[in-house]
């Protein structure tokens, strides 16, 4: 697959969802996103909260559903509080930074 994008659906993408859904034989996925775009064609996508899967079944798509899997996991993980998130790395360091005096 050459050039495979990840990347979150908007309301700009409803139709190339449903295009999609269409493809697949199934409703387009509820809630927030994330979609695999190959030359500016939506090939699958993921639903972040139920992991639900729509994938153009005439386009081999295994490998983008695969990495669509492992990018779910990764933001589910970053929002539950286990991944390493901006707002607790900043706490972790600010514990051992010197605090900030102005002149």
């Amino acid at each position: 697959m050459n050039e495979l994008t990840l990347r979150t659906c908007g309301d700009r993408d409803a139709g190339a969802l449903r295009r999609l859904a269409e493809r697949d034989s199934a409703l387009v996925p509820d809630g927030n996103v994330l979609a695999a775009e190959v030359g500016g064609e939506l090939v699958a996508a993921i639903a972040l909260e139920s992991g639900r899967v729509i994938a153009d079944p005439f386009t081999p798509t295994a490998q983008a559903v695969e990495l669509l899997h492992r990018r779910r996991a990764q933001i589910r993980r970053a929002s539950d509080g286990r991944g390493p998130t901006l707002l607790r790395l900043r706490r972790l360091l600010g514990r051992f930074a010197a605090p900030v005096r102005s002149a």
